[in-house]
């Protein structure tokens, strides 16, 4: 079996990870980490890889990640970068044709939440850049002006009206430009919950030999 992003999308397995996930993500009141997230990490890993000249097998598999990095947060979110990896290996590592692409894969999504873990693959690389960058109004689950008010994590995705990353070649730079409504949050409060994640595009980046840049309003 090749894998492919159409494949895995219809995998029955997979959608009923991602859909136990969104439930109980809900549950405890977070930013969406469905479908919505899902697709939007996935394309944007696909895309960063194509910017960056990765070969369409390498592309593809970063769409793979993308979409199956988060399905294993309803088994706990703390590891959920290791649950995810770990449902994957055993739906598919008996399948796939390839157990080099199935590796890869695993890797990319155990090491795209947290920076203690190195960076041995551009494919890890490119799904940690496109899941950290996503930040946007569309985010948010609970859009009542009591909670925007009161958890700064949906203020300032509910603030952000427009999220682009772009990937410039030829002057090796990585840019995410958002623009982000003041009346609802400051770019401090941005600040204060996404230093961790801004700081972990940089070393991704790095590491693609690349600066990351980031441009608010």
């Amino acid at each position: 079996m090749q894998l492919t992003l159409q494949e895995i999308k219809k995998d029955p397995r997979i959608n009923s990870f991602i859909s136990q996930t969104d439930k109980y993500l809900r549950s405890l009141s977070y930013t969406d980490h469905g479908k919505r997230h899902l697709d939007i990490v996935s394309d944007r890993s696909k895309k960063i890889a194509r910017e960056l000249g990765l070969s369409k097998r390498e592309q593809e598999m970063a769409a793979i990640a993308g979409w199956c990095h988060d399905m294993g947060n309803f088994l706990g979110r703390t590891q959920h970068h290791y649950w995810a990896a770990m449902l994957f290996s055993q739906c598919f590592i008996n399948e796939a044709d390839n157990s080099d692409v199935v590796s890869k894969i695993i890797q990319a999504i155990v090491s795209h939440d947290k920076d203690d873990l190195s960076i041995v693959d551009k494919i890890t690389a490119c799904l940690i850049i496109a899941d950290k960058s996503d930040v946007h109004r569309s985010r948010v689950i609970n859009k009542s002006v009591k909670n925007i008010q009161n958890d700064i994590h949906d203020r300032v995705n509910y603030a952000v009206t427009d999220n682009n990353l772009t990937v410039n070649k030829k002057n090796k730079t990585i840019t995410l430009a958002l623009k982000l409504d003041t009346k609802f949050t400051s770019i401090m409060d941005y600040f204060s919950i996404f230093v961790g994640r801004m700081n972990y595009c940089q070393t991704a980046a790095i590491f693609l030999k690349y600066e990351f840049h980031l441009k608010i309003n």
